[in-house]
């Protein structure tokens, strides 16, 4: 009896896949998302879950490294391939289940593959934690191959998740930190807010969690589970030559353009950024069930659903989620951000209009979505300097995600470990508009 082949044909049968999306990648994202659903093939939250590694979006060099290690961290068998653009996610996904199948193929598997064009890099350190009461929320729900990255065509190119209790990362250990053999971080020592001496952790979040900023990274020094520093890293662009364009304010690009948009046409994409958005947190809180029906309406609203097709569902997801006890104990009192707080540090958007924690929040994004979805049919001119983007009004200099991101270092700092996820999730920033805005600041 064939035994390998065996296990290999059911591996490739289902396939539970690791989707890591890239700036420049939510369009990919979204498709694979969709798609995976369709298939009824598992997305999962961690490396040891997985056998196929999808890389949604361009190739980023200061990326290579984590998505190295990424890799690494797969058990076999295993594939890995990528898609550029949403058109390539079916193909991939075939290729990768292929390459999953293949007794040859995981045969010749070497121990770390590179990028495309020769480069290797050591990978970014995975870590998973969770609270000790994460089991006892009563509404949570359950809680390789030697090529390069494939294209959609097979040939060779180029997320952890947790709620008030589960965290991980993919990010890599500041340059000064001492490893253990395993690559964790050991503690240092200083003084916390109380003038004690207390062990230090430097603990990275991101790039590659799951329900997570596509490629934020932040960097936090702990003592014991609360936050005592945290650091944003840069955004990143895609390999010179690539251009960034931030799929949900897509419609303010092109009317800044001077391309006629419809209103209609910008309120479908901000309330299917805002579900997005929601999809996120409920993911996070440990409500996976609620998550997948936000991103259902989501996907249906991207194609263009009439508002007869989503009302009754809309309206069933928001009266559950807002009247939520247990979402609403969760997030209340973490990462306030208070209306005038929003104004001083250039917020606009949902966010400013909350003016509150991430319950606040939340609860916003479920009255813009009402209130978009009576608008949908609107035909009239959008004008982007009285119509919001899903983030805030929208300025290509000054993008509103930069300033929620200004916003986390300050929000995340005396938070508890715990609660960090929860703080992100619920501001939900966009980094491609930043990368975006990078991109065109260093082309001149």
């Amino acid at each position: 009896m064939d035994v390998t082949g065996l296990a290999l044909r059911a591996a490739a049968a289902r396939p539970c896949v690791l989707l890591a999306t890239v700036p420049g990648g939510a369009s990919v994202r979204l498709a694979a998302e969709r798609l995976l659903r369709l298939r009824d093939w598992p997305q999962v939250s961690t490396p040891a879950q997985a056998d196929l590694l999808l890389v949604a979006g361009p190739d980023c060099p200061d990326l290579r490294a984590a998505l190295e290690r990424l890799w690494q961290d797969l058990p076999a068998p295993r594939a890995r391939v990528r898609a550029r653009s949403a058109d390539e996610v079916e193909a991939a996904l075939d290729s990768g289940q292929a390459l999953l199948g293949s007794p040859g193929v995981q045969r010749e598997l070497p121990a770390a593959p590179a990028e495309a064009g020769g480069h290797q890099g050591v990978g970014h350190g995975t870590q998973e934690r969770h609270d000790a009461g994460q089991d006892r929320e009563a509404e949570r729900g359950d809680g390789g191959h030697a090529h390069d990255d494939q294209d959609a065509d097979g040939h060779g190119g180029h997320g952890g998740q947790g709620g008030h209790g589960g965290h991980g990362g993919h990010g890599g250990h500041g340059s000064g930190d001492m490893e253990t053999p395993g690559g964790l971080p050991m503690a240092g020592q200083g003084e916390d807010r109380d003038g004690l001496t207390l062990d230090q952790l430097h603990v990275p979040l991101g790039p590659f969690l799951s329900d997570w900023p596509t490629g934020l990274t932040i960097r936090l020094v702990l003592q014991g589970d609360v936050v005592q520093q945290a650091d944003v890293d840069e955004p990143v662009t895609p390999a010179a030559g690539a251009a960034v364009e931030p799929f949900w304010v897509q419609p303010w690009l092109r009317a800044a353009a001077g391309e006629p948009v419809q209103a209609g046409e910008a309120v479908r994409r901000r309330a299917a950024a805002h579900l997005d958005s929601l999809g996120r947190l409920l993911a996070v809180a440990g409500w996976p069930a609620e998550a997948v029906s936000a991103r259902r309406l989501r996907d249906d609203l991207l194609c263009g659903a009439p508002r007869a097709a989503v009302a009754p569902r809309l309206e069933r997801l928001a009266r559950r989620v807002g009247r939520s006890r247990t979402l609403a104990w969760l997030t209340r009192g973490i990462g306030v951000v208070t209306a005038q707080q929003a104004r001083e540090a250039g917020v606009s958007g949902p966010a400013a209009r909350a003016g509150g924690d991430v319950t606040a929040r939340y609860r916003q994004w479920l009255t813009d979505i009402r209130r978009d979805l009576h608008r949908l049919e609107e035909s009239s001119p959008l004008q982007t300097a009285v119509e919001e983007s899903p983030r805030g009004l929208w300025n290509s200099r000054h993008p509103p995600s930069a300033a929620l991101i200004a916003l986390l270092p300050r929000l995340l700092e005396g938070a508890e470990l715990a609660a960090a996820r929860l703080v992100v999730a619920g501001l939900d920033p966009d980094p491609e508009e930043p990368a975006a805005c990078a991109v065109e600041v260093a082309r001149g």
